[in-house]
């Protein structure tokens, strides 16, 4: 009977001890065997357990934080960031709440310098009175952060933004729709990037007093590939995409209305870096230095358009408002009758039918589909003369190869003259973007995909 006994205190210990160290839903924080997140529970227990912030996290249950009155922000300051990976897996994470006053670095994550991907932050509530660094995700990055989104409302002082507050490192395949509002550096996906923003967009209305942007508040890094759609409405330096450029910004375009009272512009309020590639649609009005792409010009501008109307009281251009003598804008257009102007610190005024028309811009060194005088990385696309102005090749269907718009019979052709296509990468198009996947090869991934659009776009 005692031997019994003694067996049993033996197992209630060893179960004991089992409990104690159990974390989370499971695992062990290693790349390998990464803790399980499964309850909003577990997502406030990463937060109050700052030892394990380099370690590897996976959610795997979609996480509805709506009971949950004050969460613990995972990584809290420069001297105690999040330096792990935390992989979202395709799940979502519902109903983050904050409010604060004086608070800095707010979002689900306060301070990144790891990872954080494939995670959906949906109807955010972020309200950080006098808060710098607030974001629907993270606050400040220096770490990486891949396809991610967030959606709802996020509000603070500076350095402000839908998806990120300040952004010192990596955002690819992200984007935000959230209401966003601040003060100073304000922008609907980003409030300042000093980092790299490649293939993301913005389509939540923004607005500030500052640095305001569509997409972001200021920009000192790189831009590549994204848009923005929302209205945005500021006092200085406000523009569709970017509030004050100085960095680069390449491929990329803004469509919503834009507010504001100096520096203002569709695209760009204040530019002293590069603009490359671009365009502006959507009305655009301000009091001071107000253009169709460009409120004032410090840098450079090369093969970009705008289409919008353009309003202001002085130093107003279909273009670009004004322009320093180290400005410069080359092969750009502006539509003289959409915008109702006839001048411009920059760039060519060209008719309606004009800017409807390929060889306005292939004539000007334009990169366009279907030619190769000009280049061969296909940037810009437009079909048919008189139908509508150019847009990027990247915003086409999936499958829609060929000209006219649309995905049809002429697109499976273009498609099986380049069938097993090996080799396929950026030196040559991905195949003439044969290879929707990317992934070198045109095969049968890349037909299921053609097949999913068909007649779609027609």
């Amino acid at each position: 009977m005692r031997n019994h006994s003694i067996l049993a205190l033996v197992i209630i210990a060893l179960l004991a001890g089992t409990a104690t160290e159990a974390k989370y839903s499971g695992g062990t924080g290693e790349p390998n065997d990464p803790y399980r997140i499964a309850t909003a529970q577990d997502m406030q227990q990463i937060g109050a357990n700052s030892s394990d912030w380099n370690k590897h996290f996976i959610l795997v249950n979609n996480v509805n934080l709506a009971r949950v009155t004050q969460f613990n922000i995972i990584g809290t300051s420069l001297e105690n960031p999040f330096q792990g990976v935390f992989d979202g897996n395709d799940h979502k994470v519902w109903n983050f709440t904050w409010t604060s006053t004086g608070r800095n670095y707010i979002g689900l994550f306060g301070y990144v310098g790891g990872q954080v991907k494939n995670l959906a932050m949906e109807n955010v509530n972020v309200n950080a009175v006098n808060g710098y660094y607030v974001g629907g995700l993270v606050g400040w990055n220096e770490g990486t952060i891949t396809n991610c989104y967030s959606t709802g409302s996020v509000t603070g002082d500076y350095y402000v933004g839908g998806l990120v507050g300040r952004n010192y490192g990596t955002i690819t395949n992200c984007y935000a729709t959230d209401r966003v509002s601040g003060d100073f550096y304000v922008g609907g996906l980003v409030g300042i990037n000093i980092g790299t923003i490649t293939n993301c967009y913005a389509t939540g209305s923004v607005s500030g007093e500052f640095f305001v942007g569509g997409l972001v508040g200021q920009n000192y890094g790189t831009i590549t590939n994204c848009y923005s759609t929302g209205s945005v409405t500021g006092s200085d330096r406000v523009g569709g995409l970017v509030g004050e450029h100085n960095g680069t910004i390449t491929n990329c375009y803004s469509t919503g209305r834009v507010t504001g009272g100096n520096f203002v512009g569709r695209l760009v309020g204040s530019n002293w870096g590069t603009i490359t590639n671009c365009y502006s649609t959507g009305s655009v009005t301000g009091d001071y230095y107000v253009g169709g792409l460009v409120g004032i010009n410090n840098g450079m501008i090369t093969d970009c358009y705008s289409t919008g109307s353009v309003t202001g009281d002085y130093y107003v251009g279909g273009l670009v408002g004004e322009r320093s003598n180290e400005g410069t804008t080359t092969a750009s257009f502006w539509d003289v009758e959409t915008s109702g102007k006839s001048t411009s610190a920059g760039g060519i005024g060209k008719s309606t039918a004009e800017m409807k028309t390929k060889s306005t811009f292939t004539s000007a060194g334009w990169d366009f589909v279907g030619e190769t005088a000009n280049g061969s990385n296909d940037i810009w696309r437009m079909c048919v003369d008189g139908v509508d102005y150019p847009l990027l090749s990247r915003q086409f269907i999936d499958g829609d190869f060929a000209c006219p718009d649309g995905v049809d019979i002429l697109d499976l052709e273009f498609f099986v003259e380049r069938w097993i296509d090996a080799g396929c990468d950026e030196n040559n198009n991905f195949c003439n973007y044969a290879d929707i996947n990317y992934n070198g090869l045109v095969n049968f991934d890349d037909f299921a995909t053609l097949a999913s659009h068909w007649l779609e776009g027609m």
